[in-house]
């Protein structure tokens, strides 16, 4: 999900510091370094057909974590290498796959990896699962971990992880896995000695991002001639494309952070994966790898959007933990915010174009229609249910015989009798957290809704459950939250009742470390491929976004070239998906342009339920 706030550059005597502008109960997400970058996006009210539909908070510029602050301006430390210690002491206690949520909020690591977790392809090493590892000291260091939860979500794809701070490593431990991520968010943080010296021995493959890559360099002082390039310092330039396999993806660039350069790269030891592209043309390696050690020189997680570099790593890690894997690109459509109050004749329309180009596909309902305060009834409050709509229930039985299957979007997609953020009615409002729209026209997430728990979550559930039972309808297994937006206590209960989820995810600060999670901190996150993600949950893809026909609320118009740009891009994934979401009140116009582009790109499309964990 889009962030809630600001971040400003200050400056600082020998690094640039990040300051952040909170509001009450903001989380912290990704508006970008010295520009008014917004938050989650605020949209039109959906039943205001006149003006703009609606835009899911995931449809922002941003919805993944801030860069950390920029390095220092000298390049970083060149040290003699230390002394290698003797056998390490027990490792610290790591947080692993399946962190349970109690419905106070608690993050409590279980001890074991989970059944979701995808079943991991040949490993191109002995040992099992990924480890990830990450930095926790300094002011922000609490990023740390949400890169690492990031990274997480990426090789679930691949099969089981744990993750830790790398300051918990110990001698050994790297043996008893198939691959090592390391991200390096805090600048010169102290890595282990063992953790050095065991990448260096070369057992394992290795993913080392960003920072203290001069600690390892450091540890071996051959490793220019033995794995090939040297590092020079970081380029802090505004670089806004990275090449990768022939593709420009974007970058945002007034990213500070800097990328690393190098003083030299022997391309007969060493392979460039990627290129960071300057305004100039010039190009030098974003990403490379020799021998067991692939190294990239930012992090990836940082203001991602749907074109991004991340899509790079996403894909780098094919390389790593499935290198056999085979090309496939595959399409998912879902038709969004169908409740009581849909148009039956829009919906069958929109059922007749996909049947007849043999495109299955999703429809995501809310089954119960709430307008609290009259907003669109000249004042006069609405409730009713699918139940009393036999015409839109007949529409959706209509629409499942013609590939679509339907799937839960929440109970009554608003929240209370509260504008959260917009007008207290169904499919404009969020159901499962509370945000309002500031001065700026920026929606801002202010965390859980009151009275949040796993219980209360689970109750709006059930209660949806009996709805579509009372309108005749099947229950569906999948759920999808209303603007993709929800505390890890609601998390928990999507995970505890549906086999599978249809978004994209919220994750907050503590879900790795373990006590009380904090919804004040929190990065959201797209995928190019199904993962089970941090809270439990097999989660389809949803990554290419929707169409909006007019800007607002400081986005820009999409319209179905967005969509297939996106698509393009997201060819770069070996295995990677173009999914999509459609709002039934544009027509079919909209909808017959993106299938026909995303389709001459080479995507198939494929019902949802097709895809499962591993496969």
């Amino acid at each position: 999900m889009t962030p809630p706030l600001r971040w400003l550059r200050r400056a600082a005597p020998t690094a640039g510091l990040l300051a952040v502008v909170l509001g009450a109960g903001a989380g912290v997400g990704a508006a970008a370094p010295g520009a008014a970058v917004p938050g989650a996006p605020a949209h039109q009210p959906r039943h205001a057909r006149a003006v703009t539909p609606q835009v899911l908070p995931a449809e922002g510029r941003f919805a993944s974590p801030p860069a950390p602050p920029a390095p220092p301006r000298t390049p970083p430390p060149r040290r003699a290498a230390r002394p290698v210690p003797g056998p390490g002491t027990k490792p610290g206690p790591g947080t692993n796959q399946r962190p349970s949520v109690a419905p106070d909020g608690a993050a409590t690591p279980d001890g074991a990896t989970g059944p979701a977790a995808a079943a991991a392809p040949s490993a191109p090493a002995t040992g099992t699962g990924t480890l990830i590892l990450y930095d926790t000291s300094g002011t922000w260091g609490w990023l740390g971990e949400q890169y690492a939860m990031q990274a997480a979500n990426l090789v679930s794809r691949f099969g089981t992880w744990q993750a830790h701070p790398v300051s918990s490593y110990t001698a050994g431990q790297l043996s008893a896995y198939a691959a090592v991520v390391y991200v390096g968010s805090t600048y010169d943080e102290q890595v282990p000695t063992a953790f050095l010296t065991d990448v260096l021995a070369g057992s394992r493959p290795v993913v080392w991002m960003y920072d203290n890559i001069w600690q390892l360099t450091s540890q071996a002082p051959t490793f220019p001639t033995t794995y090939g390039w040297d590092w020079s310092g970081f380029d802090t330039s505004a670089i806004g494309t990275v090449s990768y396999k022939g593709t420009s993806l974007t970058r945002y660039a007034a990213n500070a952070a800097g990328i690393m350069n190098y003083a030299s790269v022997d391309t007969t030891k060493a392979t460039v994966l990627a290129e960071a592209v300057r305004g100039d043309g010039t190009r030098f390696p974003w990403a490379l790898r020799s021998r067991n050690l692939t190294y990239i020189g930012e992090i990836p997680f940082a203001y991602a959007d749907m074109t991004d570099r991340y899509l790079a790593v996403a894909d780098l890690f094919y390389d790593v933990l499935a290198p056999q894997t085979a090309t496939r690109h595959r399409g998912l459509v879902r038709v969004e915010d169908v409740g009581p109050d849909a148009d039956p004749a829009e919906l069958r329309a929109i059922a007749d174009y996909l049947s007849s180009v043999q495109v299955p596909f999703s429809v995501a309902v809310y089954p119960r229609y709430v307008d609290a305060n009259g907003t669109y009834n000249n004042g006069v409050p609405q409730d009713y249910t699918l139940a009393s709509r036999p015409d839109v229930v007949s529409a959706l039985n209509y629409m499942t015989q013609r590939g679509g299957t339907l799937i839960m979007h929440g109970w009554t997609h608003q929240y209370s009798n509260v504008a959260n953020p917009y007008s207290g009615a169904s499919a404009d409002d969020f159901e499962f957290f509370r945000a309002h729209v500031d001065a700026q026209d920026y929606v801002v997430y202010d965390g859980p809704v009151p009275g949040d728990s796993q219980t209360w979550a689970t109750g709006r559930m059930n209660s949806s459950a009996a709805a579509f039972t009372a309108a005749g309808l099947p229950v569906p297994t999948t759920f999808e939250f209303p603007h993709y937006a929800a505390s890890a206590p609601d998390y928990a209960a999507a995970r505890a009742k549906f086999p599978r989820r249809y978004d994209r995810g919220l994750y907050f600060r503590n879900q790795l470390a373990g006590g009380a999670v904090d919804h004040t901190k929190y990065g959201g996150q797209f995928f190019p491929y199904p993962v089970t993600d941090v809270h439990g949950s097999f989660v389809i893809p949803e990554n290419i976004g929707n169409i909006e026909p007019e800007p607002f609320n400081n986005h820009p118009a999409r319209l179905p070239a967005a969509l297939i740009d996106a698509a393009q891009r997201n060819l770069v994934v070996r295995d990677g998906f173009a999914s999509m979401f459609y709002h039934p009140y544009l027509g079919v116009d909209y909808l017959r342009q993106t299938v026909e582009g995303v389709r001459a790109l080479g995507y198939t499309f494929v019902a949802a339920g097709s895809v499962v964990a591993g496969g």
